[in-house]
């Protein structure tokens, strides 16, 4: 994970203001292993009944041969918590997932 991430009893999260549009890395290379890479790569962002702007993307990217993605967030409801999942697949055919949690917070007030 990438600077910024905190870890509580549930899992890994980050604060994020509702007018930031920024850009999170999923850094994959202590569970790849040697002579594998990432081939594939596809991201989730949970959906919240009634959320009256949510959480989007505009981009999202690996490299291949590489072990790390990214996904560029925007928007969010402040208030609302997002799971973020990462689903990725491997050159040797492993699939494999992981997921972080974004704490929509206003900063401006």
């Amino acid at each position: 994970m990438a600077t910024g991430f905190t870890k509580d009893r549930v899992g890994t999260y980050i604060e994020k203001d509702p007018q930031g549009t920024l850009d999170y890395t999923i850094d994959w290379s202590s569970w790849i292993n040697s002579g594998d890479s990432i081939t594939a790569s596809t991201w989730a962002i949970e959906t919240i009944s009634g959320d009256a702007s949510p959480m989007t993307t505009s981009s999202n990217s690996f490299n291949a041969g590489s072990s790390t993605t990214t996904i560029w967030l925007s928007a969010g409801t402040a208030g609302n918590k997002y799971i973020i999942t990462n689903t990725i697949t491997t050159n040797n055919g492993i699939t494999e997932e992981r997921y972080f949690r974004i704490f929509v917070k206003d900063r401006s007030a």
